[in-house]
């Protein structure tokens, strides 16, 4: 059984075929998917999702760091309001993305740190979203870091040294798409990272792997991960699936 930890399931991208999509990784043995959130313009297609495919989607809730605009106060209320109405598993995906724009990192940062402190009050771990940003992170993480701090470091693309340092803050690193290609440099030192730190992501429709690098990405798609991991490691596809899916059973709690 494998583990999609972060899938935009609910995504405009899958409107005209998503149950085509969902039914295609099931048939994989993919049978969990944790849902990110991105802003308040996203929650009733993710509760959607949820109310369809009740026993193999997991809901998180929070303001991703795209979203975070003058309107960001009304944002994390949002969050902070589905908190009080139910559970999720995640408070995610936050984080800080300096890719769009750098005008709006100290209201990113503010987030940032806001919804790491919900998630220490709910007991939760959260879903980091990174993107020219591991100083930035890493900064903010360094303030907040405790023993109820965990989590995973979603999309994972860093160097060696950085992912240390965010295994180092009780972080999983989610790894994706991105392994898969030539260019994505993790897969030169990825072996020297225990498996116990990983868990598989798709990042969908994001960041197909090869052969499907600039198409629409989905779920499915995870079995090529596992693939490029069981390469990786030399160990496997079983092997792989039943390391990362015990990994985010840690992380998430179920």
């Amino acid at each position: 059984m494998l583990t999609d930890t972060h899938t935009h399931l609910y995504s405009e991208a899958f409107a005209k075929d998503r149950p085509q999509i969902m039914q295609r990784a099931l048939d994989l043995g993919i049978h969990r998917f944790f849902i990110p959130a991105i802003d308040s313009g996203y929650t009733e297609a993710m509760y959607a999702l949820e109310k369809e495919y009740p026993e193999n989607v997991f809901l998180m809730m929070g303001l991703h760091p795209t979203s975070v605009k003058e309107n960001f106060e009304a944002e994390l209320a949002h969050v902070e309001a589905q908190f009080a109405k139910r559970n999720f598993y995640a408070v995610g995906e936050i984080g800080i993305d300096l890719y769009w724009d750098k005008s709006t990192l100290e209201i990113q940062k503010t987030a940032f740190k806001r919804q790491i402190q919900l998630a220490k009050k709910y007991k939760l771990p959260i879903v980091i979203h990174c993107r020219d940003a591991f100083d930035e992170i890493f900064e903010v993480l360094e303030t907040e870091k405790s023993d109820d701090l965990f989590g995973i470091f979603h999309c994972f693309t860093g160097t060696y040294e950085q992912a240390e340092r965010a295994i180092s803050f009780n972080m999983k690193l989610g790894i994706g798409g991105v392994v898969t290609f030539k260019n994505g440099k993790i897969d030169t030192f990825l072996n020297q990272i225990p498996l116990k730190h990983i868990v598989l992501e798709t990042d969908s429709p994001y960041l197909a792997p090869a052969p499907f690098r600039g198409k629409r990405n989905e779920s499915s798609y995870l079995a090529l991960v596992c693939k490029k991991l069981s390469e990786i490691y030399e160990v496997s596809e079983e092997e792989i699936a039943r390391f990362t899916t015990e990994n985010s059973k840690e992380v998430f709690g179920i």
